[in-house]
């Protein structure tokens, strides 16, 4: 029998070290000889704090919301007992969760399974199997194959075919290469790659080792932003253990290949991730993109041939290897192959981290897997590719996940940020949240994006503060075409979609928020208006007491009223009225 913690990001934010020690000290106390293993997130965010227990015939039971008073109850009865808590189970072998049994597992087949700091359990699980393959039995050009023939496409956005980029570095001239990593993961309510980095780092480094051999690089550099420490301090174990074994280094498995890996930690600018403002981050200089052509694989880092991926579409490169181009190329569609890696946030009941086969629908993602929305709600839309992405609405629920399809609806795959909205939510403030994000993410360098961002961004705060216009929602169409045609970058390019996107879908929305001087989600302060109900206001009292702005007055068996003069509208008032009474209204 063993133990499992997760102690990803997600799971330690929720207590699980606290769970951890629990364990330890009772296992100790209790003289049980049980192995307990600290591993990393296996995408349940939603269920954590996240406890394995293992049994020797292969069975697994998991258990979710982890505190103390349940850990020892599974110390008692399960570890001790044989029998299993029913009632804190989330998931078993006999009775799978339907979050864990939709998926089809590559990039994330280790994650919330293995030590993350332990280099022997990656490679128990076939870890640096695929690294061995090409040095002993594969040339370069038999590498670049397999990933031609697996149909991977870049995981970090684009979509661009991984073999293409491969085949041209290697094509490219010079005694040195570069990989580099891009782990500057910067979408909002993404968090695939950090996930990855903490929970498997090994793959990424064998997908960078098979990378540079089929290239010719002798160097990878990881470029992570510094907010993930965690997935930092695993990665500097993970380099140190494959040095120490022999997978990074000089002459690896005798071949004549030599290969190390160091990282890089950036600042958390938003625009570092692209391309050629990476590169110029990781040159010393201020993250700003640069015209293309010359391509990275042509003159990149320091002037020499380098090759950029981001951290899923490594992960997935050992596999491929070690299964075969053609194993990863029966999944998905004929458009999109392999599997795909989605963080699923926002008003979703199950969020977390889940990858798919690449063709199922938003609907499926979205309520198979993620349960649906929160408190049964209306689903509204889904932002699907962060803030260079686009809203999706419920009558696009359908729409398979694969890139031709995205981009038809405006919106883009992107890195797999998938944000969940329901009715309460106000799209014309959407629009503004994220423009506001990318606005303040411009490097600045071309007119184009640090002027119409602004002016875009202008615009809408005026129309959610009640102040906009006749002719705003032409302006914004018309501004929001010229930023993403002209703007040098992608980020540039893109920063118009969730405003165009929320147009195209919901322009009865911003048609109220203009004519009517109302939001219809009831979102926008400046445009709604809290009352009390005389008729079912029962006189308690509780709105007045959790009033910060002492406008609400009222007396014993009378109903209360709002002084709408001094009303800041916080909302005190509707979330502390008893429901059954809903005496406070939202108009």
């Amino acid at each position: 029998m063993k133990i499992r913690v997760g102690l990803g990001s997600c799971g330690m934010a929720a207590g699980a070290q606290k769970v951890m020690d629990y364990l330890q000290t009772e296992l100790t106390n209790r003289k049980l000889d049980i192995e307990i293993q600290r591993t990393g997130c296996v995408g349940m965010c939603h269920n954590e704090p996240l406890v394995d227990v293992l049994e020797d015939d292969g069975r697994v039971f998991t258990y979710g919301h982890v505190h103390e008073a349940s850990a020892a109850a599974i110390v008692a009865n399960h570890l001790i007992g044989g029998v299993p808590v029913e009632e804190h189970l989330v998931d078993s072998t006999d009775q799978p969760n339907q979050f864990l049994a939709r998926q089809v597992r590559v990039a994330l087949r280790n994650s919330g399974r293995i030590d993350p700091e332990k280099i022997g359990d990656y490679i128990a699980q076939g870890g640096y199997q695929g690294m061995k393959k090409v040095l002993q039995s594969m040339s370069p050009e038999e590498v670049i194959g397999q990933i031609k023939i697996s149909g991977l496409r870049g995981r970090g956005g684009g979509g661009f075919p991984t073999w293409f980029k491969w085949n041209a570095a290697r094509n490219n001239s010079g005694a040195v290469k570069y990989i580099v990593c891009n782990a500057d993961e910067g979408d909002p309510g993404a968090f695939m790659d950090r996930s990855v980095l903490e929970s498997d780092p090994h793959s990424v480094l064998e997908g960078m080792l098979i990378a540079g051999y089929a290239i010719g690089a002798g160097e990878g550099i990881i470029y992570c932003r510094a907010e993930y420490p965690l997935a930092i301090h695993r990665l500097e174990i993970a380099i140190k253990e494959a040095r120490d074994r022999g997978m990074l280094g000089v002459n690896l498995q005798g071949s004549g290949f030599s290969f190390d890996i160091r990282i890089k930690q950036g600042a958390g600018a938003f625009v570092c991730g692209e391309e050629t403002a990476l590169i110029a981050s990781l040159e010393g200089e201020r993250g700003m993109p640069r015209l293309r052509p010359p391509y990275p694989a042509e003159s990149g880092y320091w002037g020499k041939p380098t090759n950029i991926n981001n951290v899923e579409t490594l992960a997935n490169v050992p596999w491929i290897i070690t299964n075969g181009g053609s194993a990863f190329a029966s999944m998905g569609t004929e458009d999109s192959k392999g599997t795909k890696v989605f963080a699923l946030a926002g008003k979703i009941k199950r969020g977390g981290l889940v990858e798919v086969p690449m063709g199922l629908s938003l609907r499926e993602v979205i309520f198979d897997i993620g349960g649906g929305i929160k408190a049964d709600r209306n689903f509204k839309a889904v932002q699907l590719g962060g803030p260079s992405g686009g809203c999706i609405p419920a009558s696009l629920l359908d729409t398979p996940v694969e890139y031709g399809a995205i981009t038809k609806t405006g919106a883009i795959m992107g890195s797999g940020g998938m944000v969940v909205m329901d009715e309460s939510t106000c799209m014309v403030d959407v629009a503004r949240f994220f423009l506001d994000f990318t606005q303040k993410e411009s490097c600045g360098k071309c007119v184009q994006c640090r002027i119409g961002t602004k002016r875009m961004l202008e615009i809408l705060e005026r129309i959610c503060e009640g102040q906009g216009r006749p002719g705003d929602i032409e302006l914004l169409e018309e501004i929001g075409r010229k930023v993403r045609e002209a703007s040098l970058c992608g980020l540039g390019q893109s920063a118009p979609n969730p405003v165009l996107t929320t147009l195209q879908y919901f322009p009865e929305e911003y048609q109220a928020h203009i004519i009517d001087k109302k939001c219809p989600a009831k979102h926008c302060k400046a445009l709604i208006t809290y009352k009390i109900d005389p008729l079912k206001c029962k006189s308690c009292s509780l709105c007045a007491q959790k009033c910060p702005a002492q406008c609400i007055s009222g007396q014993k068996k009378q109903p209360y009223v709002i002084d709408q003069s001094k009303c800041i509208k916080c909302g005190n008032c509707l979330e502390v009225c008893p429901g059954k009474f809903a005496a406070v209204i939202v108009e």
